[in-house]
């Protein structure tokens, strides 16, 4: 009698519907994939610029936090061990965590804008995002995941037009080369096997 490991058989040999394929390897829905990150970057690029050089500046950069501080103070967390959390470890650590907060929108925004780095930039995304509704902020926080989730998914298309795609264009273009441990040509000896060449004086 098969297994169950059997009877299910194997992950890898399963295959997507052919539209959800297109979707992920359209140069022509690329550009729509591009669009949502673009935008995204931009969003988070105004926040973060809010936080190191505006208005909400003195909240984040200075003062220890005190706007994250005051945030995880008076919020309303999702549940009582992330209140938790926030009370005995964000308040007393508020002043770094501001700091961290505000570079990592800005520089999030700016790699998605340029589409360097993109998988992990939507990745951050998600994690701000997570603490932002977690600390009790809805927002525009669940359009924003959307947006990072399919850019996160389409990966390979919502980089095309940016720096990963030319990085990753590059690469194909100009594969390494493998070099033989004894950095000596090599010629097709008997049997198949592959011998040395032996220089000649």
């Amino acid at each position: 009698m098969a297994s169950p490991i059997e009877m299910l058989g194997e992950p890898a040999a399963r295959h997507n519907i052919a539209a959800w394929e297109w979707l992920k390897s359209s140069k022509i829905m690329a550009l729509g994939w591009t669009a949502m990150r673009v935008w995204l970057g931009i969003m988070w690029i105004q926040a973060g610029v809010a936080k190191l050089w505006g208005a909400e500046n003195a909240g984040f950069l200075h003062n220890g936090g005190a706007a994250v501080a005051g945030f995880a103070a008076h919020g309303v967390p999702a549940y009582t061990w992330w209140g938790s959390f926030l009370h005995h470890f964000v308040v007393p650590n508020a002043g770094w965590i501001g700091i961290l907060i505000a570079v990592a929108e800005f520089s999030i925004g700016v790699a998605l804008c340029l589409g360097l780095f993109t998988r992990v930039a939507a990745l951050g995304s998600l994690a701000l995002l997570f603490t932002y509704v977690m600390s009790g902020t809805a927002s525009v926080c669940a359009f924003y995941a959307l947006f990072a989730i399919v850019i996160l998914t389409m990966w390979r298309t919502s980089s095309w037009l940016g720096a990963d795609g030319l990085i990753a264009s590059y690469r194909q273009h100009h594969p390494r080369t493998r070099r033989t441990s004894s950095h000596q040509p090599v010629s097709q000896g008997a049997a198949g096997t592959v011998a040395p060449v032996q220089k000649t004086a």
